[in-house]
């Protein structure tokens, strides 16, 4: 008897697990280019900081390498494009998919070759491979916007930051953590191949036959009124990055002059990081439906502005133990925001343009952002770390409080729950 229930209850075990795998079948394809684009721009901007700094480079020269990611933020320029013309053979936004992801490989290859070419011509390669990352990642964002229903997306939220977090292990380990035994062009040649492997998926997408189910578009969705709707949340979007960037980016830098070891802070960058992102963005989904996209916001926040005060403390007294505690406190307290961040961003991009859309939320907002993240480091150079972490924690404050009170004046009038 006892044998014949266990049996039962494996089976609905295996039944369960089986619709839960295929419940999530849907979201490998974002998965997938989510996991590119948290690689490339991993391997392209996120070690080489830490490794020149580890060698001695000052602080504001470090600063100037943020500008590889500045392609991130001016997508809106060229994403009206993206929104008006179809490319050939393939379907409208998963032709720039492939057109932007196939770009961004060959891009990788060429630079593979140049180990010892110029800085300024590797510089240049980085800057044009991310902004094809770029152009991918805001064709795959109208992309969830057009097909995918407002309910679900939360779920595509979680993917994205799955994927992007687990890219970042792959792209940060590989330049900081194995990059003495790989080797530049076995390095950039891996990521490529990761990239190419990546797109596969998005290419049986059938973004045809789920064009118009995610629903109509906002009622403020033309004209003047929408102009003035997308400048006001750009504006809360951008305060938010920036603030958070001056209070939580600048924490590996700081663990490097506290003493940690360049193989620790890497450990804590490219595993850490995204292996917490990971776990937070699978966990959010379900947190946010319990309870509340704002709720979940607000504790975050607090978490990260206590991260930020343990840090100020750290380098006040030179504890690099109480230093990584508090990196680690910011990266666990950031992963409960991402999820509903992003959903937020779906929803106020399910304009009639949702490539141009998203492209102003996101990418203005970051590159209004952009001056002070190149600025921070000299700015903590200037002030040193305890000073500076101390000034930031009434600006992440304001923010936090502002970007909360944002979401849920639209959580309101959508008649959705807090």
């Amino acid at each position: 008897m006892s044998h014949a229930v266990t049996q039962s209850a494996v089976r609905r075990l295996i039944v369960r697990i089986g619709g839960s795998l295929s419940g999530m079948r849907p979201l490998a394809p974002f998965f997938c280019l989510y996991m590119t684009f948290g690689a490339t721009l991993g391997f392209l901007s996120g070690g080489a900081p830490l490794i020149l700094r580890a060698r001695g480079v000052g602080l504001a020269e470090v600063g100037l390498l943020q500008l590889i990611n500045l392609p991130v933020g001016l997508t809106f320029l060229w994403a009206p494009l993206l929104d008006r013309l179809r490319l050939p053979v393939l379907a409208h936004r998963v032709g720039w998919i492939a057109a932007a992801q196939a770009t961004t490989i060959l891009l990788l290859t060429t630079l593979s070759f140049g180990a010892h070419w110029p800085l300024p011509v590797l510089l240049a390669l980085a800057v044009a491979a991310c902004a094809c990352v770029a152009t991918m990642d805001i064709a795959l964002e109208a992309l969830v916007v057009e097909t995918v229903p407002a309910v679900q997306r939360a779920f595509v939220a979680s993917a994205k930051l799955c994927g992007a977090s687990l890219g970042g292990i792959l792209g940060v380990g590989v330049l900081v953590g194995s990059y003495d035994s790989l080797g530049w062009r076995r390095a950039a040649l891996a990521c490529a191949a990761l990239d190419a492997l990546c797109l596969l998926p998005i290419l049986g997408y059938p973004e045809a036959r789920l064009h118009g189910v995610a629903g109509g578009p906002e009622r403020w969705s033309g004209g003047l009124a929408r102009l003035r709707t997308l400048a006001g949340r750009v504006l809360v979007l951008g305060a938010y990055f920036a603030a958070s960037y001056l209070l939580a980016g600048p924490n590996t830098l700081a663990l490097l002059d506290l003493g940690v070891s360049l193989g620790q802070v890497g450990f804590l960058t490219g595993t850490v990081l995204p292996g917490v992102n990971l776990v937070m963005a699978v966990a959010a989904g379900g947190l946010a439906a319990r309870f509340g996209a704002v709720r979940l916001i607000a504790g975050g926040a607090v978490g990260v502005f206590a991260s930020g005060g343990l840090m100020a403390g750290a380098c006040a007294v030179g504890s690099a133990g109480l230093g990584i505690a508090a990196t680690v406190l910011s990266f666990v307290a950031g992963g409960f925001l991402g999820v509903p961040v992003f959903n937020m961003i779906y929803r106020w991009a399910q304009g009639p343009k949702p490539a141009t859309d998203y492209a102003l939320l996101f990418g203005a907002a970051f590159f209004a952002a952009m001056p002070l993240r190149v600025a921070a480091p000299a700015l903590a150079g200037w002030i040193g770390w305890p000073g500076y972490f101390t000034a930031t924690l009434p600006l992440y404050a304001a923010a936090a409080a502002w970007l909360a009170i944002a979401v849920s004046r639209t959580l309101r009038a959508d008649g959705a729950a807090l």
